[in-house]
């Protein structure tokens, strides 16, 4: 997530600019009266590189936690999920998205596939 192409650069402002608007129109985990829905979209949980070294959890309440090597929490932000389709903005502004085909998350050029228990990041190279 640290792409400096002018794409990328616009994709940023434009994210800092809608995050607000964007943060104020989806509250997963909440119906609109604001009482908690009944289950959460079934993409909530962990999904792992097959290295380990990329790990993002979907926490069911919008929030994501993204790790790299021995960076927990690298990256946070919010995201939604709309059918397959996932967008994520970061608590920076930063967006970005994927698509989550036959069980397997693809997100900027990984494959990240569901794990039922987090890799330990003290086995992981730091190469991020």
């Amino acid at each position: 997530m640290t792409s400096r192409s002018p794409d990328t650069l616009r994709r940023r402002a434009l994210g800092a600019a809608l995050a607000p608007t964007l943060l104020a129109a989806t509250s997963l985990g909440a119906t609109e009266s604001g009482t908690p829905a009944a289950a959460p979209h079934p993409y909530v949980g962990m999904w792992v590189t097959d290295d380990g070294r990329v790990r993002h959890e979907l926490l069911p309440n919008g929030r994501y936690d993204e790790a790299r090597g021995r960076r927990e929490s690298a990256y946070q932000g919010r995201y939604t999920v709309t059918g397959n389709h996932i967008d994520y903005v970061d608590d920076t502004g930063f967006i970005a998205d994927g698509e989550f085909i036959d069980g397997v998350l693809y997100h900027g050029g990984m494959v990240l596939r569901r794990a039922a228990v987090p890799k330990r990041a003290d086995t992981l190279r730091d190469t991020d």
